[in-house]
């Protein structure tokens, strides 16, 4: 089985696609969320995800929870969504699939984010 390899461009324009397949529901909280792409997770992110070095991690949320927010304690920094090339990549044979697993990546961090139950994920065919 032959592994994807897209450079920075190619892994833009998935990303891109990906997102624009999100219902409307969901990619309209993405407006103020940084989507950033990182080769792969480091050694500090797997330890602070509990994982080891051989688990993949596809995508994390880092930023203040919707329901931590506070009008008095204001988020210091952009949420940010981190997609991880590498395991994504590793784990699909093709860009279709590349992009339907970057779309069910970011949805489901965004969902964590919302507080969106695993139900609704379900009804929307992220489940």
């Amino acid at each position: 089985m032959k592994t994807l390899r897209l450079n920075e461009k190619e892994i833009d324009r998935a990303v891109k696609r990906a997102i624009a397949r999100i219902p409307l529901e969901i990619r309209d909280h993405l407006k103020n969320i940084v989507i950033s792409v990182q080769k792969r997770p480091s050694k500090e992110i797997l330890e602070e995800m509990g994982l080891h070095r051989n688990e993949p991690l596809l995508g994390m949320y880092r930023g203040t929870a919707l329901m931590d927010r506070s009008v008095f304690y204001p988020p210091l920094y952009p949420d940010t969504i981190i997609l991880f090339q590498e395991p994504l990549e590793k784990m699909c044979n093709t860009i279709d699939e590349l992009e339907e697993q970057i779309e069910i990546t970011v949805v489901h961090e965004i969902a964590h984010f919302l507080g969106i139950s695993e139900e609704r994920l379900a009804e929307l065919g992220y489940g």
